[in-house]
């Protein structure tokens, strides 16, 4: 294989820098505290400006004491990373480490005190005697014997430092890198400059590189052509050649580029993640494949196995079945030939008194004209068919036929509602005014009458107009045409239970009031027409009879009729003329000419 140095960072650097022996910033930390005299922070912070102030990872500022309580501030440049700009970034009790990831500052206040963070004896001694188990063991007695000085805090670390590493070395570890997504610890957040801090202080684009340039799957010959030979027609299902050989022959029908693989001497190399992918995902279809020829030669052997065996046993039940057929082919026949003949004589003598020869006959006649009636019977009062009985049952279906009608008739009114009983009515009225008697009767009886009056938004002007207790019962929008041109006038009828108004349509002023009292009748033509005349009595009327067109003309007469009890006043002309009184005791003359068009016109005669 060809070698191709990767250039990465190497923290060794970092590493001898803080733990060197005797050089490195935990020895002379050491140091510090161990020496005799006026051991301080800022003495520790000159004593490394001293030892590794030229490294070219280590950046402070000189500080020269000159007594306890005042010092002089010296500031100057120590290598080429630390420059004027930079250093002011520094305080003057701190220190900065230039890592691999970045540069970190570090502020030397309470080193030695943390450093020498010892226990005091007379503590350990308590702890020691305590009689809880735990604590006991914690501080062990034989620890009090010792008269060697206990190790600082960095000596510890770096002692425990060691001993994991002497560990890790020992085995082969795989790491597992957990990135904090946000500091939030919110679900669905991603925090893009949190994310990228993390990857570049772990290191894990140098390991991208170091794994991207390297050959990230190897396997031995024997292995790899074990697993992936039946991709290949050359090395399926058996190979007599060398592992090696058979390699390169299922790489190159793999169709491999020459860069994403390698053949060694043992092992084959692959270099791309995608590759391996592609080869994987493959040799899984192929398994289904494979499957799926071993089940289909499994199948047709079981099947065929089967088969023999099935057949064998289906000639054998063939043949006794064909005589269990037989035998109750017979007895059916010869039950049916009694029966028939049963039902001939039946037939034969069905007139006669019931006997022995027509008694199954007539129970079976009976029996299916109940179970006719039964399936067909009516489901409305209009429906008067029934199902035809047998002589014998004539009687029966007659009484069958009364019950029926009986239950339907009163289940029908239990249904009917008061509001539909009063429809109803209305209808009846209508039909005994109109039927027969005027064209267009038949299309309106499909139509049910308007339960609430057809204008619902009248003008609180037309209701200021009405008598004082009265309620509007029905309302409509109707064509008045007036006595002396019979021009049309948008008008709007209301009924009360005591008269009928005529309301402009347009500013709701009232035009006549008709009281139900003074009402002497109701005219309309036989013809198709919409028009009525409502009159009343002479000596009392100011404008004379009133003449409307109603678009619901049977409706709009039917319920005038019914609130005013006037249903006997109403009068159907025939093909004939309508005579109107008009102001003045004077009379008009509405004559009926049948034609394509529907108009209302006035004649040279008036």
């Amino acid at each position: 294989l060809q070698w191709e140095p990767v250039e990465y960072f190497n923290n060794k650097i970092i590493c001898d820098l803080v733990e060197e022996r005797h050089q490195g910033i935990i020895d002379i930390l050491d140091e510090e505290c161990l020496r005799p005299g006026d051991a301080s922070d800022n003495t520790f912070l000159t004593k490394m400006e001293e030892t590794v102030g030229k490294h070219p990872h280590f950046i402070t500022k000189e500080i020269n004491f000159l007594t306890p309580n005042s010092y002089l501030v010296c500031c100057s440049l120590r290598h080429a990373l630390g420059n004027s700009k930079l250093r002011k970034t520094i305080g003057y009790e701190e220190f900065r480490l230039v890592h691999y990831a970045g540069e970190v500052t570090y502020s030397v206040k309470g080193f030695l005190d943390k450093n020498n963070d010892l226990l005091y004896r007379d503590l350990k001694v308590a702890m020691s005697e305590s009689k809880h188990d735990i604590i006991k063991q914690a501080f062990p007695v034989t620890e009090l014997a010792r008269l060697k000085r206990p190790e600082t805090v960095g000596s510890q670390f770096r002692t425990s430092l060691n001993r994991l590493m002497d560990i890790l070395m020992s085995k082969e570890p795989s790491y597992v890198r957990c990135i904090k997504p946000n500091d939030a610890k919110m679900s669905d957040r991603f925090d893009e400059t949190l994310v990228r801090h993390q990857v570049k202080y772990l290191g894990l684009m140098e390991n991208l590189r170091v794994r991207r340039a390297g050959f990230a799957y190897r396997r031995t010959h024997e292995i790899f052509l074990n697993r992936y030979k039946s991709l290949c027609p050359s090395t399926w299902p058996h190979y007599d050649g060398s592992p090696r050989k058979g390699v390169d022959v299922l790489c190159k029908y793999l169709d491999y580029k020459e860069g994403e693989y390698r053949l060694g001497k043992t092992k084959v190399f692959i270099r791309f993640p995608r590759t391996l992918f592609a080869t994987e995902d493959a040799f899984q279809i192929r398994k289904h494949e494979l499957a799926t020829i071993i089940q289909s030669v499994f199948r047709g052997w079981r099947q065929k196995k089967m088969f023999m065996k099935m057949r064998d046993a289906v000639t054998l039940l063939s043949a006794q079945w064909k005589k269990v057929l037989a035998i109750r082919l017979r007895e059916k026949r010869k039950k049916a030939t009694v029966n028939i003949r049963k039902f001939i004589l039946g037939f034969m003598t069905r007139l006669q008194p019931r006997c022995a020869e027509n008694t199954e006959f007539l129970d079976y006649v009976r029996y299916s004209y109940l179970m006719r009636v039964k399936n067909h019977l009516p489901t409305s009062v209009l429906d008067k068919s029934f199902e035809h009985a047998p002589a014998a049952l004539e009687e029966t279906g007659a009484l069958l036929q009364k019950l029926n009608m009986k239950n339907l008739t009163l289940k029908y009114v239990k249904s009917v509602t008061p509001q539909r009983k009063a429809a109803m009515e209305e209808k009846v009225l209508a039909s005994a005014i109109f039927r027969e008697k005027k064209k267009g009767y038949d299309e309106s009886v499909g139509n049910p009458f308007q339960e609430k009056p057809r204008v619902e938004q009248l003008k609180p002007k037309m209701l200021a107009m009405i008598d004082a207790g009265e309620q509007t019962l029905y309302s409509c929008s109707v064509t008045k045409y007036d006595r002396h041109g019979y021009h049309p006038r948008p008008r709007t009828l209301i009924l009360t239970s005591t008269a009928t108004y005529l309301f402009d349509a347009k500013d709701g002023k009232l035009k006549q009031k008709i009281p139900h009292q003074e009402l002497t009748g109701i005219s309309t033509s036989s013809l198709g027409d919409n028009v009525f005349v409502l009159h009343a009595p002479s000596d009392k009327k100011e404008k004379g009879d009133a003449i409307v067109q109603s678009t619901f003309v049977i409706e709009t007469i039917t319920k005038l009729a019914s609130i005013a009890k006037k249903d006997k006043e109403v009068k159907i002309v025939e093909n004939s003329s309508i005579v109107h009184d008009m102001a003045g005791g004077k009379h008009g003359r509405i004559d009926y000419v049948v034609g394509n068009d529907v108009s209302v016109t006035k004649s040279k005669t008036g």
